[in-house]
């Protein structure tokens, strides 16, 4: 029979600490080495296990993302279910294409010779993911590691402990446990974590914790995937639909999360002039959005935590934007609510302009002319997207060739994380890498150059002793004469 120590000790939980992380990493590692992760078939059999995971649990990730969030089953299956089941739908499409090694040209100089890049995994990777959209944000990644071949470590967020705990789960029921795992917990596990030897670390979040997870990768020269936000802004020119542009814009900021998400518009820039039609369409389409009670709408998504809540009202609280909320405004800090609030012409150097907002605050800076626009955002720290609305061509080009940016969308938000044959990333402070469609198999990839010789056509002129006229050969070869290389192999002058 048990003692009462022995009891205690095998009910309580171990600790998850830097010799876990250590064993655990040893582990994966050990078991990569077998190869049990390259071949096609078991890449394949995850992606598709990971499939049915999604499709089987639908219900469950709801309850998830409500009880974190309250993001209503339409954002929910839209924003997350829909774009996880097609990531892996995608990936089993054309995993066999992305695997097979890309034929490359030679040159004279290797003559005779054959080339190609070979894509293998990077070994053993972390995935950190955020809160903010914690299926999406945490799975979506995760397919590009299996696509690739990795084994994998996925740390969710502890700020959306209902869906950290439910992936746990899912994943032991419907994954490889033996090369793909989950670790929950906050600080001191993402801590013990970041300690060990990755082969790549893919982080989404904010700057501050990205610096943390570059500044542990850098111990062991690993590289990174940091998927940060930053200040995306709307350009809003009046020769547009106003009404389709309110709309459009209306939705991804607060139709989004609530504005809790790192691609939604942070800030508009509009002239002076056109500011109050602009502004009177956009209250127009939040009452047709949420009624004329937002705080009691079930269509839109509350603030995640009582620190964030916080967070947001500090913004608001701010002396310097006193006066200049022109709609909404409302807080309730018991159901982590707060309206759909506009701004217009806060201070560049308020805090709510100078801090990443991630809620449902949206001010509003004038211009005297549009172009001046361009010259605001390029002011600032690079956005992770950047929006522009405008029927003008020359704007649109003027745009797109100035501003520098992860992404950037013309007459509408928010979209281009739907599109999986283009990169999704971040440039400066908004981040560094990509990722969706290939662009995630290739973030886990490594792109190894192989060249292939046989044993003909050895030229003595590559060997010592050198003389006057190998050198004069290897010119010839260099420029590409033909005539210089005949004069040279033949002693012509």
């Amino acid at each position: 029979m048990a003692t009462e120590d022995q009891v205690k000790k095998s009910t309580t939980p171990k600790v998850f600490d830097s010799e876990a992380a250590d064993c655990l990493v040893k582990e994966l590692r050990s078991t990569f080495v077998t190869g049990k992760t390259k071949s096609y078939e078991w890449r394949s059999s995850q992606l598709k296990n990971l499939l049915k995971m999604v499709e089987n649990s639908e219900k469950q990730i709801c309850d998830a993302l409500f009880t974190d969030l309250s993001k209503p089953e339409m954002e929910a299956f839209i924003h997350e279910i829909a774009m996880i089941k097609n990531s892996c739908k995608l990936a089993l499409k054309k995993l066999k294409d992305w695997m097979k090694p890309e034929k490359a040209k030679t040159n004279i100089g290797t003559f005779p010779s054959s080339a190609e890049v070979v894509s293998e995994p990077f070994g053993v990777v972390l995935v950190i993911s955020a809160w903010n959209y914690p299926l999406l944000l945490s799975v979506d990644p995760v397919i590009g590691a299996i696509a690739a071949g990795n084994a994998v470590v996925l740390k969710p967020s502890e700020i959306s402990p209902a869906m950290s705990s439910l992936l746990a789960k899912l994943f032991r029921e419907y994954l490889d446990d033996s090369v793909i795992k989950v670790v929950e917990g906050a600080v001191p596990e993402t801590t013990a974590l970041l300690e060990q030897k990755w082969d790549k670390i893919f982080y989404t979040g904010n700057g501050k914790v990205a610096r943390v997870v570059m500044a542990a990768a850098a111990k062991h020269l690993t590289p990174v995937v940091l998927e940060l936000g930053g200040k995306s802004p709307v350009l809003v020119d009046s020769n547009i639909d106003l009404t389709v542009a309110a709309r459009r814009i209306a939705s991804g900021k607060w139709g989004c999360n609530n504005g809790q998400a790192c691609v939604a518009p942070d800030y508009i820039i509009t002239t002076k002039d056109y500011a109050p039609v602009l502004i009177d369409s956009l209250k127009h389409q939040l009452v047709k959005f949420f009624g004329e009670d937002p705080m009691n709408s079930p269509d839109m998504s509350r603030v995640v935590s009582s620190n964030h809540f916080d967070r947001l009202k500090r913004l608001l609280d701010d002396d310097k934007v006193s006066g200049k909320i022109i709609h909404g405004g409302q807080t309730d800090k018991s159901s982590l609510k707060i309206s759909p609030t506009i701004l217009l012409d806060v201070p560049e150097d308020s805090l709510i302009m100078t801090e990443e907002i991630f809620g449902p605050l949206l001010p509003i800076v004038t211009v005297g002319k549009i172009e001046d626009g361009i010259e605001f955002i390029n002011s600032r720290s690079k956005p992770l997207a950047a929006y522009l609305f405008t029927n003008k061509k020359q704007l649109k080009e003027q745009f797109v060739n100035n501003i520098s940016a992860g992404g950037v969308v013309i007459n509408d938000v928010t979209l281009h994380l739907m599109v999986d044959t283009i990169p999704f990333g971040g440039v400066g402070e908004s981040g560094m890498g990509s990722y969706h469609g290939k662009f995630s198999f290739d973030a886990f990839s490594h792109k190894k150059a192989v060249l292939y010789r046989g044993f003909s056509g050895d030229a003595p002129a590559r060997y010592p002793p050198y003389t006057p006229g190998k050198l004069r050969l290897l010119k010839a070869l260099l420029d590409g004469s033909i005539l210089g290389i005949i004069r040279a192999l033949f002693g012509f002058s």
